[in-house]
């Protein structure tokens, strides 16, 4: 039988192959066709040498260029690239604009991101710094309205520009007008919904809404007193015993001194008509010796709460509510532009009276009720002391709620984050109380600044030169240019605004650029 055989690249015979040897025996193997490499596709671009193409004008060069090569762990790498490492945020909430860094679409969902394990956001507050005119209200306007469509109403407890006059207007809803000669009226002392069906309430639940009321009340009494100075260096003092003789004297009015069943609502102008003629029971649920003591050691305190009465403000928080809020509205807006006249610390009185009133009546809020607070001029309550600043302190600690059983988003504007540092000295209590608020807002909208405004971020936010450059120079460029800080993370993010929207939102231009 012949056999064939296989031979070397040398000529030797290397013997048969396993073909070869089947075949004797019958067995032929299958032909299996010569594998066929695949064609390359072409490339898009030809890769030059390192020394470039050895021709004219090609940029041939003698020698390579110097370079370097560096080594480092990927905790390191962040130093030179500080915004790539954040992570991209769920599409969720109001579509804002672009992120520039990813090129995607950037939203803002606050109760979401701390509904969140992977976002960290603890809380849905939000500060926003800008200098006037680069499009700080157009971002807060369209985060309102963008946040509609998934239940959000807006609450602006205070529009000293009348910035929101037109948007309201445009969603059917008319601005009430907060201003000496104007007919309505807001009660400061307000009970709020805690103060309905008073009778059918249990004895621990009618104890429990009392502490919340009166806690309330104090705070914003402690924060009119306190902005009333004594001279340029002091303001009326609000201590322990002054606390002591308000909380008495507001139980007496409300009823709750003599174990009445329902409490009286009552007004600024009768708790200081009861200072003024303090009854027995006053002065000795006080524990002074007598009605003279009394009043010798009320007397600042007095002369603070009549001012209120009779002074600027008379006659705009001294009486009963007699507006009628609609909560189903998209949004609900308190015109105080014509208290400008009257200086920026009559607006922050009115401002710190707002707040309060505006806090009673969200402190019962319907399951679902979600609702966005714009707080606007927020420094012209800042300056007004240490009081005011509490107050407002309070307003961000019980903003959180439940999402779904009602909660509140605090979006607070400000020019730049000193503003919060105005309000005294630089070791002042009220200072450092003003500084822990940025803690109270895990979400912070830095917008166009200054260099020299945009150097105070790294000392108070902890920002370095990059963010600083970024705020100074890129941000400036264009209105809704802004860095958006969720937690740990950074976003530089464009907001996008509609045509319609920047003819809508951006009426008071001029106004803010003024300012």
């Amino acid at each position: 039988m012949p056999t064939t055989t296989r031979r070397d690249r040398g000529g030797a015979r290397a013997g048969r192959d396993m073909a070869a040897l089947l075949s004797d025996f019958g067995h032929d193997l299958p032909t299996i066709p010569p594998l066929v490499p695949e064609a390359k596709e072409p490339r898009i671009f030809k890769y030059a040498p390192r020394r470039g193409a050895a021709r004219r004008g090609r940029g041939w060069a003698s020698a390579t260029a110097p370079a370097q090569a560096w080594r480092m762990t990927s905790d390191q790498a962040p130093v030179f690239w500080p915004f790539v490492s954040a992570p991209a945020l769920p599409p969720t909430g109001a579509q804002m604009g672009v992120d520039q860094l990813s090129g995607g679409s950037f939203y803002c969902d606050p109760f979401g991101w701390v509904l969140r394990d992977d976002v960290s956001a603890t809380n849905p507050n939000i500060f926003q710094f800008a200098k006037p005119g680069t499009g700080k209200s157009g971002t807060t306007k369209a985060f309102c309205t963008r946040m509609m469509p998934f239940g959000y109403r807006t609450l602006v407890l205070g529009d000293p520009k009348d910035e929101y006059e037109s948007l309201c207007r445009a969603l059917g809803v008319e601005p009430f007008v907060i201003a000496p000669g104007f007919w309505a009226r807001i009660n400061p002392l307000a009970m709020g919904p805690l103060g309905h069906d008073w009778e059918k309430l249990s004895a621990e639940e009618a104890q429990r809404r009392t502490t919340i009321i009166f806690k309330r009340w104090l705070v914003l009494i402690r924060g009119l007193v306190g902005s009333m100075k004594l001279d340029d260096q002091r303001r009326v003092p609000f201590g322990p015993d002054e606390s002591d003789v308000v909380r008495n004297a507001l139980a007496i009015l409300t009823g709750y001194a003599a174990g009445n069943s329902i409490l009286t609502e009552t007004t600024i102008p009768r708790l200081w008509d009861l200072l003024r003629n303090p009854t027995e029971e006053l002065v000795r649920a006080c524990e002074y010796g007598n009605t003279r003591q009394f009043l010798d050691q009320t007397r600042l305190l007095r002369n603070a709460l009549g001012e209120l009465v009779t002074g600027t403000l008379a006659g705009l928080f001294d009486d009963f509510t007699n507006i009628e809020v609609d909560w189903r509205a998209p949004i609900q807006s308190f015109s105080l532009s014509r208290l400008d006249g009257l200086g920026d610390e009559a607006v922050g009185i009115a401002l710190l009276c707002m707040n309060s009133w505006g806090r009673g009546l969200r402190e019962i809020a319907e399951p679902g009720d979600l609702r966005i607070v714009v707080r606007d001029e927020v420094w012209k309550q800042m300056r007004l002391g240490v009081s005011a600043v509490m107050s407002f302190d309070a307003d961000l600690r019980l903003s959180r709620g439940m999402a779904g059983k009602g909660g509140d988003i605090q979006f607070a504007n400000l020019h730049k984050p000193s503003d919060l540092l105005s309000v005294g000295d630089a070791d002042s209590q009220a200072a450092m109380i003003a500084k822990d608020l940025l803690e109270l807002a895990d979400i912070k909208i830095l917008g166009g600044q200054k260099p020299r405004v945009a150097r105070e971020l790294d000392s108070m936010l902890g920002f370095g030169p990059i963010a600083q450059d970024l705020v100074s120079g890129w941000a400036m460029q264009d209105k809704g240019r802004a860095l958006w800080c969720v937690g740990d993370a950074t976003y530089k993010v464009q907001t996008v605004l509609h045509p319609l929207e920047k003819k809508l939102y951006y009426t008071n231009e001029a106004i803010e650029a003024a300012g």
